[in-house]
């Protein structure tokens, strides 16, 4: 059976919301016209409370899949998440669509419109030809609960299937930051292939000597060095152990640095012109970050450099973001304070801030019986606050 991975669509992404649909749009279409299977390790959505026409986006979307003819089918269900469909269609929560426990999402909203078949705790099996593939997943948690969850749930292969766990973690070996984050050895041993969303750029590495793949993101969102690469999907071979990358068209990222040098604003300026120029003339309409670096000449700040002007100049040419964090620390802020107030790579300000929010709570010494994370889901819910602070009070005292 031939299996496509792809992740992280985020429909719904502010800043590039168009790119998230089309993108989105041709890797379902590419990985379902070449694969029996499709997985989809999380964040289908940019955020957990979409709005109608993001969910008539993702609508749109799955209810093309569901037209197809495919040929193989989910056959066997078991466990807590949605199943009203039998076509071949397999997705868990990620970590952007996590709400409060007991709360539905909008990926349960999918599932039970029978668009596609979560396996949040839960196992589906699918097959085709007399073959048999069991999916194991686990929706995207916080990080500090992913141990416990995994203790709990106990996952474990399914006899004589080709079997697969699907999650959705920040995983060490590939953001060693924090000791919350899970390592490869503590997953779940037995599986043949391993699949993981949450992280943006793509990962071909091992677990348990059987492959881990993590097909990055869809759509580009942080405007890191590391989503220079072309996004796609994976499509994995039962039969032979075999995959590959397949590239789909998404836009061209560029990160530019350009060194302050003890120049004037005005030599800035230009650079940065010639530069945007010089990506647009590839014939496409790129998105570029630059960076500038260092000193400005005796007399000037940064904020003599016109950015908003160059920007909007140049909007049809190339999506441009200009950043100016090296001169800002060469002008006297405090380098230590700024780089650990920054956001790692390829981790969401969400997940950022529930990693501040913990560190608080373990600094003031938290002590009541309620889960952090599921607090911090409440906090941060997209409601008015009144209706938060009310859930965030029953929670506490009821």
């Amino acid at each position: 059976m031939k299996i496509a991975l792809l992740s992280d669509f985020h429909l719904g992404y502010g800043r590039f919301r168009e790119d998230a649909y089309k993108q989105a749009e041709e890797a379902l279409g590419k990985a379902a016209d070449l694969a029996d299977l499709l997985l989809i390790p999380g964040d289908i959505f940019d955020n957990r409370n979409p709005d109608p026409e993001i969910l008539a986006e993702a609508i749109t979307l799955f209810r093309n899949l569901s037209e197809r003819d495919w040929k193989a089918r989910v056959t066997e269900f078991e466990g807590a998440g949605r199943h009203f469909t039998s076509v071949p269609v397999v997705a868990i929560p990620g970590t952007h669509e996590r709400r409060a426990e007991g709360v539905e999402d909008p990926v349960d909203l999918l599932g039970l419109a029978g668009l596609l078949v979560d396996v949040s705790n839960a196992q589906a099996i699918v097959e085709k030809d007399g073959e048999r593939v069991a999916i194991r997943g686990i929706g995207g948690i916080a990080d500090d609960r992913f141990r416990e969850v995994l203790k709990k749930e106990a996952p474990r292969p399914a006899p004589g299937m080709f079997s697969i766990f699907l999650f959705h973690e920040s995983v060490y070996e590939f953001l060693p930051f924090s000791k919350d984050f899970i390592k490869t050895e503590e997953l779940p041993d037995g599986f043949d292939l391993y699949a993981c969303g949450h992280i943006h750029s793509r990962v071909e590495s091992k677990a348990h000597g059987k492959p881990f793949l993590i097909p990055g993101s869809t759509v580009l969102t942080q405007l890191k060095g590391g989503e220079q690469e072309r996004k796609g999907f994976y499509i994995f071979d039962t039969k032979t152990g075999a995959y590959s990358f397949n590239c789909i068209d998404s836009r061209r990222f560029v990160l530019v640095r350009i060194s302050a040098g003890g120049r004037a604003p005005s030599e800035i300026e230009r650079d940065i012109e010639e530069r945007i120029k010089a990506e647009a003339a590839r014939g496409d309409v790129p998105i570029l970050r630059i960076e500038i670096e260092g000193r400005l000449k005796e007399g000037y700040r940064n904020l003599d450099i016109n950015t908003p002007e160059l920007v909007e100049r140049y909007r049809k040419m190339a999506t441009v973001e200009i950043g100016k964090l090296g001169m800002e620390l060469e002008e006297g802020a405090d380098a230590g304070k700024v780089t650990k107030s920054l956001p790692v790579e390829s981790i969401s300000i969400k997940d950022y801030g529930l990693g501040i929010f913990m560190e608080k709570l373990k600094e003031s010494k938290y002590g009541l019986q309620k889960n952090p994370a599921e607090l911090f889901e409440m906090l941060s819910a997209d409601e008015k606050k009144d209706s938060v602070v009310g859930r965030v009070v029953d929670m506490l005292i009821g």
